[in-house]
């Protein structure tokens, strides 16, 4: 398995136990997809280049994931239909970003 990046950003109207929720959730159908969550970093709530949806700004949250290349399809359409996401970017970890 790969390691991947997953940078989310969720609707600024959740509150933290909402927000803490929603990141579960999320960790919680990796694991369904026999992957493994390596780290979870959530930065905060921060202002957005532009509108998305019609909000302002958006709490991110940065996860390095474990998870089999079959999956991704799959995983990232589910994302796309989690209400509570308003964007994610899912990138492949490099070999030399991994060793630092």
């Amino acid at each position: 398995m790969k390691n991947y990046e997953l940078l989310t950003v969720f609707k600024p109207s959740l509150d933290s136990e909402e927000l803490d929720k929603a990141v579960e959730k999320i960790t919680e159908e990796i694991t369904s997809y026999q992957g493994s969550v390596v780290s979870i970093d959530k930065m905060g709530r921060k202002k957005l280049a532009y509108d998305v949806q019609g909000y302002r700004d958006g709490f991110f949250a940065n996860l390095i994931v474990s998870v089999p290349a079959e999956s991704i399809v799959e995983f990232k359409r589910n994302l796309k239909l989690n209400d509570n996401v308003l964007r994610f970017m899912f990138l492949e970890v490099s070999k030399k970003a991994q060793t630092v």
